[in-house]
């Protein structure tokens, strides 16, 4: 078990008091492990301690307002690079064998691409691999990462953390960043365009390649519009 994806996977849930009781614990994981470089652990730690003193109902507020409330932070990973295409189905359906091949069953009504989802599985992995993985998706990161700093939020530390983690170079992956950082962001606090953006794209109905999974087969019944297909679009 590799506890410092366990960790950063619980700093990226929706705050309750269970967290708040596990922050000493945490702490003491991050700076155990040692996967963390010095420099990245005195941006995190500081966090951590901030989420075990803090108001419980300020950091369920905070939590909402930034990653359910704005799509543009969404901790849903394929929601950046597939949007509401078919081949996010496609990439669901393959995680979720990615999963099922690993032994791993999440225990959660999240989305599979599902940051802390994702974190959790890794750290039942060998380093490499969960490395590996999480390079895959590292330009993702890298912007939600600077989104969080434009908004001057305390969370942009654990992204700095997880990008840490994927050891890749920034050279092999400017282009992704830039062409995610160009999508306009949205503003959560205008009520009125986020319900335009989440609303509910025509239904188009065709082939389901996971009829056994209702959350996929419904999430495929919405998909219209095709794009370019790779495992968290990151073209290099």
């Amino acid at each position: 078990m590799i506890k410092t994806f366990k960790a950063l996977s619980a700093l990226l849930s929706y705050p309750g008091t269970d967290l708040q009781d596990a922050c000493e614990d945490i702490a003491t994981v991050l700076m155990d492990e040692r996967l963390l470089s010095p420099g990245t652990l005195a941006k995190v730690l500081p966090f951590v301690a901030d989420i075990g003193k803090a108001d419980i109902y300020d950091l369920q507020e905070r939590f909402v307002a930034l990653f359910d409330r704005s799509r543009s932070l969404s901790l849903n990973l394929f929601e950046h690079v597939h949007g509401e295409s078919r081949d996010r189905g496609g990439a669901m359906v393959d995680l979720v064998e990615t999963y099922r091949a690993g032994g791993f069953e999440p225990a959660t009504t999240e989305l599979p691409d599902h940051l802390p989802v994702l974190l959790e599985f890794l750290a039942t992995r060998p380093l490499a691999e969960a490395r590996a993985t999480l390079a895959d998706a590292d330009h993702i990161l890298i912007a939600l990462r600077e989104r969080l700093e434009r908004r001057e939020s305390p969370y942009a530390c654990v992204f700095d953390a997880l990008v840490e983690l994927t050891q890749t170079q920034a050279s092999t992956r400017d282009t992704a960043v830039a062409d995610l950082l160009a999508v306009k962001e949205d503003n959560p606090d205008d009520l009125a365009a986020l319900d335009a953006v989440w609303a509910e794209t025509e239904v188009i109905f065709g082939p389901d390649p996971n009829a056994g999974c209702p959350q996929i087969r419904d999430m495929l019944a919405q998909m219209d519009r095709p794009t370019p297909r790779t495992a968290f679009g990151n073209q290099g």
